[in-house]
């Protein structure tokens, strides 16, 4: 292929989350592992406060928290006809900057990146991107309208309870009372629409499930209360594909703390993963049949890393939650499975921008307009 030949991939990163620094390295690991033969990078950063930039060394700045306002200010608008980035200083249009994009790759992880904002965006665009579309993205964003949908599908998850943080600020012991009821101590307590584990807390009695409500609600206008499987395993499993996705061999997280929070995750170090797992393989088939069956519940496409609770005791499986943007940072398991599975890390990002073309060519022979038999309207 030759230079001119290359697709043109946005690599969006950063983004008005608490996950933005998980976004940075995820950015780090897709955008190094990108085949500079087939691909030209086009970074595309948001910053805390949602200015996007796109100079070739925005990556970095971000990560340095350097000063950004000399940086002309780069958009995605939602005209087809752009097919990329817009300079606000001037006006430019992207096609006269070398902006234009073939494909994007989002990586904002969390708010406004992860929830189906950015997905519809990126559909008014009229640009392909990797990854589930608005719909999927919202719902798996959702932990409590997740849950619902697979329950629905006949997915095995914890049990819990939810509730709007104005209606617990209204009357906490009411809420505390039914959490208790229904399911006993231990419990998570989990702001539903945020990741990386952040705002969440292990109860194990009255006083810290009303710390961990507190905390969860400066997250979230909603708490979600789930029962702590006791003795679990944390398993994970990677879901490539569209229509017909497939599952990579599983992977046991084993953490430096209680559960796998923040610190766990990204922080101390002290985490480590065990792949394959070990796991008798009538428990391997069902995690991986129950991953790839709530992939299709959520209508997701492209990526998902979904993750387990498997009680050690009696092997009992419950799907925690499904993400759609997983991350790809060095240590993440998303990528790390797939290598296992035999699927390196620049041929999984070859995939997933097959995946994204794929799904826009099909949905570009839907019919958008309708032409009535007169003009009514008028």
């Amino acid at each position: 292929m030759s230079m001119s030949q290359r697709l043109k991939v946005g690599v969006i990163f950063g983004g008005r989350s608490a996950e933005h620094e998980v976004s940075l390295v995820s950015a780090t690991g897709v955008i190094n592992a990108l085949d500079p033969a087939k691909y030209e990078v086009v970074p595309i950063g948001i910053t805390p406060e949602g200015r996007w930039l796109s100079a070739a060394h925005t990556l970095q700045l971000l990560k340095d928290k350097s000063p950004l306002q000399a940086l002309p200010e780069h958009v995605l608008v939602p005209d087809p006809t752009k097919h990329g980035l817009v300079v606000l200083a001037n006006g430019t249009s992207a096609a006269e900057n070398g902006r234009q994009l073939d494909v994007v790759i989002p990586l904002v992880h969390g708010t406004f990146g992860e929830d189906g904002t950015l997905q519809g965006l990126l559909e008014l665009a009229d640009l392909p991107y990797v990854g589930a579309g608005v719909l999927g993205s919202a719902v798996g964003m959702d932990k409590v309208i997740q849950k619902e949908l697979l329950r629905q599908a006949g997915v095995t998850v914890t049990p819990s309870v939810w509730f709007l943080g104005s209606s617990y600020a209204a009357s906490p012991r009411k809420h505390v009372a039914a959490a208790e009821k229904k399911l006993g101590y231990p419990m998570f307590v989990k702001p539903p629409n945020a990741g990386s584990s952040i705002g969440i807390t292990k109860a194990h009695n009255r006083a810290e499930l009303m710390a961990g409500i507190e905390l969860a609600a400066t997250y979230d206008r909603k708490v979600l209360v789930e029962l702590a499987v006791k003795n679990a395993r944390e398993i994970e499993v990677s879901v490539l594909g569209n229509d017909a996705p497939e599952a990579s061999i599983p992977g046991e997280i084993i953490p430096s703390n209680e559960f796998y929070d923040y610190d766990a995750k990204y922080v101390d170090g002290k985490s480590r993963a065990e792949i394959p797992a070990r796991l008798p393989k009538p428990v391997i088939r069902k995690v991986q049949s129950m991953a790839v069956a709530g992939f299709k519940a959520l209508d997701c496409a492209g990526m998902a890393r979904v993750d387990f609770l498997v009680s050690r005791r009696t092997n009992r499986v419950y799907l925690n939650e499904i993400n759609t943007i997983p991350g790809f940072t060095p240590i993440s398991m998303y990528p790390k499975l797939w290598a296992a599975s035999g699927l390196s890390y620049p041929r999984l990002l070859d995939r997933l921008i097959e995946l994204a073309l794929a799904r826009h060519k099909e949905k570009e022979h839907l019919a958008t307009q309708f032409k009535p038999k007169s003009d009514w309207y008028r």
